[in-house]
């Protein structure tokens, strides 16, 4: 009589061998790689599989099938219209080639990406794009672990772990802070969000490499660094700028932050451009006025999500064969009126 307690899900790769009298490598290749295991072998362990209830019964008739046409898509945030971009150009791409993407939002909270990460691992998702909260390789390669092929978004990554596709967030940093440069003013402030955020953090970097190279130091940089990287936090930002006399020559690192920054200044009698020059990062579609007067760092959002399905499919299609590669996008400056040009 077994020992193994019938419907609990998780129990992991040792329950199902020991069930199915294999070895945990060979229960693992069912997964990963169904094509290197003997059919008699292989149907044992499905069996073992859905006794034990490892996966939902839909998702082992799906390994077995060989049918599943679903793509997992995990971002940080789906107000965002940065991300929401991405989400549309990712869903057309995918619908091309028939396949339904399931939307999941951690909201940056660990826990919740983990919970997202597990069901689509449960799910036996054929790939999943994600853009994690952390560079934590640990945890996106559970997916890899089940036979989920996996794209990083936004986020750099090593080659021989996976799929990436990015922008170059430091020389976004660096052509921002150049042309505030241009501008008549004295000194630069930066309004960012938390140095956790890795694209926070490289924008920071592209700046302070933009004074070092124009012979200036860059711990003159003057940093106002918001929780949140919200229209609300810049008119924060902007009353803060405007009370403490800080430079009025601003870049901040997203368009939403960049608003606000305005309309805080703005509320202080500091008009942009008269008394005050301002950079945006994201060239973002809201449809107000500051929008339309913002300069700004542009980013091939749709580029980056058509780009990531291909990669991603062509993976699918190529299975052992596939070598990983990475793609760095190259933002562009986009001048309006907020700096005076």
């Amino acid at each position: 009589m077994t020992d193994i307690v019938m419907g609990q899900r998780n129990l992991g790769l040792a329950a199902v061998a020991r069930l199915a009298g294999v070895s945990t490598a060979t229960v693992s290749n069912v997964l990963n790689r169904p094509h290197v295991v003997a059919v008699p072998t292989r149907e044992r362990v499905m069996a073992a599989i859905e006794e034990l209830d490892f996966v939902p019964n839909r998702a082992a008739a799906t390994l077995r099938q060989g049918t599943n046409r679903v793509l997992g898509l995990v971002i940080p945030d789906v107000v965002n219209p940065f991300y929401a971009a991405i989400v549309d150009a990712v869903v057309v791409a995918a619908d091309r080639d028939r396949y339904a993407v399931v939307l999941c939002v951690s909201h940056e909270d660990p826990a919740r990406e983990q919970r997202h990460f597990d069901m689509l691992a449960e799910q036996r998702a054929a790939g999943a794009l994600v853009v994690p909260i952390s560079a934590d390789w640990s945890r996106l390669s559970q997916l890899r672990m089940v036979g989920t092929r996996l794209i990083v978004v936004d986020r750099r990554i090593d080659e021989s772990e996976a799929c990436s596709v990015a922008i170059d967030d430091v020389h976004g940093g660096e052509i921002a802070v150049e042309h505030l440069l241009g501008v008549p003013g004295n000194g630069i402030s930066i309004v960012n969000g938390s140095h956790t955020i890795v694209q926070c953090e490289d924008r920071r970097t592209g700046a302070r490499s933009a004074l070092a190279s124009a012979g200036l130091d860059p711990d003159s940089l003057v940093e106002f660094e918001m929780r949140e990287m919200t229209i609300e936090a810049g008119v924060e930002a902007g009353r803060r700028i405007a009370a403490s006399g800080a430079p009025r020559r601003v870049f901040c690192t997203n368009d939403q932050l960049a608003i606000g920054v305005m309309r805080g200044l703005a509320e202080a009698g500091v008009e942009t451009p008269r008394d005050a020059a301002v950079v945006g990062y994201g060239d973002l579609a809201f449809g107000t006025e500051e929008a339309r007067r913002l300069t700004t760092v542009g980013q091939p959002k749709q580029e980056m999500g058509e780009v990531a399905v291909a990669k991603l499919l062509a993976e699918l299609q190529e299975g052992k064969a596939h070598r990983h590669s990475a793609t760095t996008f190259q933002p562009r400056l986009v001048v309006r009126e907020s700096t005076g040009r």
